[in-house]
C-alpha cells in the first residue's frame, strides 16, 4: 500500500514543435498536448484556483497508478503547502549559504526564492525496505531493484508533473537531495528508510517556459 502525506499550514505555454508532430495530435489530442506542454517554469505564483483537495487527488491518482517492478509500489510523496513549502525552502537556503561562496550565493538565494514563491513543493521519495524486502526474496534481480525503482520515480515525477500542467501549473523539477535529506526527515518526522530523490516546487504559472530545441528524431529513434 502506498503511503501519502499532505502538510497543509495560467499561462499556456508554447514552443516550436518538430517538423510533422502535428501529425501525432489527432489520435490522442488530450495526452499529447499534456506531454507537448509540460515544461520547467520557474516564474511561480502562490495564487492559483485550483484546491489544495483536487492537488491531493492528482497526486493519490498518479502515486496509485503508476507502474513499478514487481508491483512493489516503492513510491512516497510528501505534499507541502504555504508555509510549510516555505520551510523546506528554508533548510535548503541555510545548507547553501554555508557552502556556496559568499560572491555566488545572492544568484543562487534568487534561485530558491524563485522556488519558494510558489503555492507549494512536492517531494519524491523511494523507500529503501521496499527494495531491500525485494532483493531478499528475489536475490537474481538484487543488483536491478534500486535501477527499477528509480525507474518507477521517474515516471511517477513525470506524470504528476504533466498533470499539473494540465490543471494549469508551473512546475519545475530539483534536486537538492542528499544535502537536505536529514533535516527534511528530521522536519516532517519521515521514516529511515524513505530516500529523498527530487522535489516540485509548483504554483500559478506566471512566465513561459521559452522555446525548445530539439536534436534530430532521426538520430534518437531507430526501427527495423
Amino acid at each position: 500500500m502506498y503511503r501519502f502525506i499532505k502538510f497543509a499550514t495560467v499561462n499556456k505555454m508554447s514552443y516550436i514543435m518538430p517538423e510533422k508532430e502535428n501529425r501525432l495530435m489527432n489520435t490522442n489530442v488530450g495526452f499529447y498536448e499534456a506531454m507537448l506542454k509540460r515544461r520547467s517554469v520557474y516564474a511561480l505564483g502562490k495564487d492559483t484556483s485550483i484546491t489544495k483537495e483536487r492537488i491531493r487527488e492528482i497526486l493519490e491518482y498518479a502515486v496509485l497508478h503508476v507502474p513499478s517492478a514487481f508491483n512493489s509500489q516503492g513510491a512516497r510523496l510528501v505534499l507541502l503547502h504555504g508555509t510549510e513549502s516555505s520551510r523546506f525552502w528554508d533548510i535548503v537556503r541555510g545548507i547553501l549559504q554555508k557552502i556556496v561562496p559568499p560572491d555566488a550565493y545572492p544568484k543562487t538565494g534568487a534561485k530558491i526564492d524563485s522556488f519558494d514563491a510558489g503555492a507549494g513543493t512536492i517531494l519524491f521519495f523511494e523507500d529503501q525496505d521496499v527494495i531491500r524486502d525485494l532483493s531478499e526474496r528475489f536475490p537474481l534481480y538484487r543488483e536491478n531493484f534500486p535501477v527499477w525503482s528509480l525507474e518507477s520515480n521517474g515516471m511517477l515525477q513525470y506524470a504528476v508533473w504533466t498533470a499539473l500542467e494540465t490543471e494549469g501549473f508551473g512546475a519545475s523539477l530539483q534536486h537538492y537531495n542528499p544535502l537536505v535529506d536529514e533535516a527534511v526527515r528530521e522536519r516532517w518526522n519521515l521514516p529511515a528508510g524513505w530516500k529523498l530523490l527530487a522535489e516540485m516546487p509548483f504554483g500559478a504559472s506566471l512566465g513561459s517556459a521559452g522555446e525548445k530545441t530539439f536534436l534530430p528524431v532521426g538520430d534518437r529513434l531507430r526501427v527495423f
